[in-house]
């Protein structure tokens, strides 16, 4: 099982930008999939998921309403369309697949995730 986030960049507040995470080894809709976050001095924080039960996707207070979370399993691919990007979003983005099952907005979790697989993270500036 592999995972590796992709399509970071620079961008100015209220600008868009994509992030990929692409997998191997594993279904996309047979396990937790997740979006994360991190900058220096502060707690990963989980950002969109989707719950390994019936795929719900759940989103962090701070970014809902301007990201969503999608996947093609044809592609192995998750994404994360940003929109109306914040200063405050700026961030190293990783994605994170969960062997045991997550239920409902658990996966928004980084706790939860005892059994995971991590990629490496994309950086995200949004500046003028």
């Amino acid at each position: 099982v592999q995972l590796q986030a992709s399509g970071g960049g620079l961008v100015q507040p209220g600008g868009s930008l994509t992030l990929s995470c692409t997998t191997s080894g594993f279904a996309l809709d047979s396990k937790p999939l997740g979006w994360f976050r991190t900058v220096p001095g502060k707690k990963r924080e989980g950002v969109a998921c989707f719950s390994s039960t019936d795929g719900t996707t759940y989103y962090a207070y701070s970014v809902k309403g301007r990201f969503t979370v999608s996947r093609d399993n044809a592609k192995n691919t998750m994404y994360l369309q940003m929109n109306n990007l914040k200063p405050e979003d700026t961030a190293v983005y990783y994605c994170a697949t969960e062997e045991l099952p997550l239920y409902g907005s658990s996966c928004l979790t980084e706790g939860y995730y005892f059994n995971s697989i991590w990629g490496k993270g994309t950086q995200v500036t949004v500046s003028s």
